[in-house]
């Protein structure tokens, strides 16, 4: 069965919103991979890499992990620009 996909055929929905809070804190994606490991999640610079170019899908766990991190709501995490 395949796997689903959005409209544009990307894996996530949230690759190009973890862009913009990234740059809005400040974080490379190895500053955001260390504050998640220091945290307690297991996603280093690749995982994030993967997320931001929409190689890669997101994780329910993930998705709470970045929410934590840049303390926002799931909805502000997915929604469209």
């Amino acid at each position: 069965m395949p796997k689903p996909r959005t409209k544009t055929g990307s894996k996530n929905l949230i690759s190009s919103k973890l862009v913009d809070l990234r740059k809005l804190h400040h974080l490379s994606q190895r500053d955001l991979a260390h504050q998640l490991q220091l945290a307690g999640y297991d996603m280093d610079k690749n995982v994030i890499t993967r997320i931001e170019t929409n190689k890669r899908y997101v994780t329910d766990i993930e998705i709470k992990a970045l929410c934590d991190i840049f303390q926002v709501t799931f909805e502000e995490l997915i929604q469209d620009k």
